[in-house]
């Protein structure tokens, strides 16, 4: 007789694969698992308990195969590892387009309304994973967005909840990069960009269509970068964004003219300039304005159209900085009829045609200035005289740099009559080589010295200068490349950073410090014998840094 053909079995209970507890065996939708951990029979005189299939490692899990999402999450055992920017196996991922082009929330709806993750076997809420991402760099987050779905949703609370945000785009990538990242941090408000690519009307484009909260925008240019945005892509650019209040932009040697109107910006810094046909400033909230021409720069800026603007669109301006070889006496009366009272920080440099006319004209329009940097310019002890006159009570930083017809005198009346000053800047003014086009022109308070190719004309300082120095609150000084002096005395018991770089001439017998709070000396090309009465004279073991290299 024929056997009868055997029922189909009963259909198995679904049960979302992997997606299981291994500890009770529900679905991990939602769910804490508060079962005990199950404890091996003891052996002996009693042994250690076995680990949870859930936190053991290898074959032993209970989910089975190497596809689902506890083996997933066991690549990163150590959270501490796994998002280090360092961590070699993570770079691709970072630098390429495939990363960033992923979404953020995952790819099912299981994790949307999970409010734990595992890391290492362990539930881990995910606010608290997210406040971990959140110490890392950007490279960090995007690298541990690639570990899992759990991952990735917790790197995308970071970019949502980001405000500020630092990156470096390299020169081989894309404009897609920005295009996939920025869309993803919606309460961006302050973005700092370093572009090793070149800079376009796309790059401004997709900035104003990704960041509709952004306040404050920095683009600085690498070396082997352009920046290819003309006038009218700043124009729009600025006139699509609202709510941006601060603009530093760097390389800006294409913009043929300037054409702003916007209520709401009040930093405004353009380096790099090399020739603006128009500009028109209509920012009646402006407070600083930075304008930085070219060395080189033979062009046709109208600098002074452009002060006599400053006081009819930018009247509460209080900070301007203009570097320019255009700069002449011209330019800063106009500044004067502009009547721009709340100045308290004037930086007109390069300027070989300022005169101590032009200082009495700063005089007459500025009451209250707290730093004052004509350097490159021809003013005279006389000049100095009038500030020192017009700014006893406020004037905290002044900076005469590479000015040739300051000598001693005008530096010893300032420290005498400015109680407040804190920070003078004399580099290249007593100098016996100014007409030696390689030489130095602009150093910086901390030690370092740029080189640039033009310098002023003017007579040849005597050799065999002294210099006398006496101030209560004076912090820092910086007498870089000048050759003309020969002895020094410094009695400045708050001092504590003195640049003498390229001081040839200096006689180590003929040097006396008296400053016990200095910590930084910078003593480049100078001679051995002056660096080790230097170090007889201060004491070493309070020193930070002293710089020598023998010249």
């Amino acid at each position: 007789m024929a056997s009868q053909p055997k029922p189909p079995p009963p259909p198995r209970p679904k049960t979302r694969g992997n997606y299981n507890c291994g500890r009770c065996g529900q679905p991990k939708k939602g769910h804490v698992c508060v079962a005990p951990v199950p404890v091996a029979a003891p052996s002996g005189g009693g042994g250690a308990p076995s680990p949870s299939p859930s936190t053991s490692s290898g074959a032993a899990s209970a989910s089975g195969g190497g596809g689902g999402e506890p083996h997933r999450l066991r690549r990163a055992l150590s959270f501490d590892e796994a998002g280090t920017p360092s961590s070699p196996e993570k770079k691709p991922k970072v630098e390429g387009d495939v990363e960033m082009g992923e979404p953020e929330e995952g790819g099912g709806e299981d994790d949307d309304d999970d409010a734990v993750m595992e890391v290492g076997g362990r539930p881990v809420p995910r606010e608290v994973m997210a406040e971990v991402l959140r110490r890392l760099g950007p490279r960090g987050v995007m690298a541990a967005a690639g570990v899992s779905r759990g991952w990735r949703d917790c790197a995308g609370r970071v970019w949502r909840a980001a405000d500020e945000l630092r990156l470096r785009v390299l020169a081989g990538s894309g404009a897609g990069i920005l295009a996939a990242l920025l869309p993803r941090c919606a309460a961006l408000s302050c973005l700092h960009l370093r572009m090793e690519r070149d800079v376009d009307a796309t790059t401004l484009a997709c900035l104003a269509s990704s960041c509709p909260s952004l306040k404050t925008l920095e683009i600085t240019m690498a070396a082997n970068a352009t920046n290819r945005m003309t006038g009218e892509d700043l124009n729009h650019f600025v006139s699509e964004k609202p709510s941006l209040s601060v603009l530093k932009i760097g390389g800006c040697s294409n913009l043929d003219f300037i054409n702003l109107c916007s209520s709401s910006l009040s930093v405004l810094w353009l380096s790099d300039l090399c020739s603006l046909s128009k500009s028109v400033m209509n920012c009646p909230n402006m407070s600083e304005l930075s304008l930085c021409f070219e060395q080189q720069s033979n062009g046709c800026t109208d600098l002074v159209s452009l002060m006599d603007a400053m006081g009819r669109t930018c009247p509460n301006l209080n900070k301007m900085h203009i570097s320019s070889n255009q700069l002449s006496n011209e330019a800063v009366f106009a500044l004067e009829s502009a009547n721009l009272r709340g100045l308290c920080m004037l930086s007109l440099i390069l300027g070989s045609k300022i005169t101590d006319a032009a200082v009495a004209s700063i005089v007459r329009s500025c009451t209250s200035l707290e730093l004052l940097d004509l350097s490159g310019s021809s003013i005279s002890d006389n000049g100095v005289g009038m500030i020192c006159k017009a700014f006893p009570q406020t004037l905290s930083r002044l900076l005469l740099a590479l000015c040739p017809n300051v000598t001693t005198r005008g530096i010893q009346l300032a420290t005498a009559q400015l109680p407040l000053l804190q920070l003078m800047d004399c580099g290249m003014s007593l100098c016996t080589n100014l007409n030696n086009e390689k030489g130095p022109m602009f150093g910086d308070i901390n030690g370092g010295i740029r080189i640039i190719r033009k310098l002023c004309a003017a007579k040849k300082q005597p050799i065999h200068q002294k210099l006398i120095i006496k101030h209560s609150n004076l912090k820092k000084l910086s007498l870089w490349g000048c050759s003309a002096i020969d002895a020094l005395y410094v009695n400045c018991p708050e001092l504590n950073d003195l640049n003498l770089n390229s001081c040839t001439n200096l006689h180590p017998e003929r040097l006396l410090l008296q400053c016990p709070n200095l910590k930084n000396v910078h003593a480049a090309g100078c001679q051995d014998m002056l660096i080790g009465a230097i170090r007889n004279q201060v004491n070493v073991n309070q020193l930070n840094h002293l710089f020598h290299a023998s010249g």
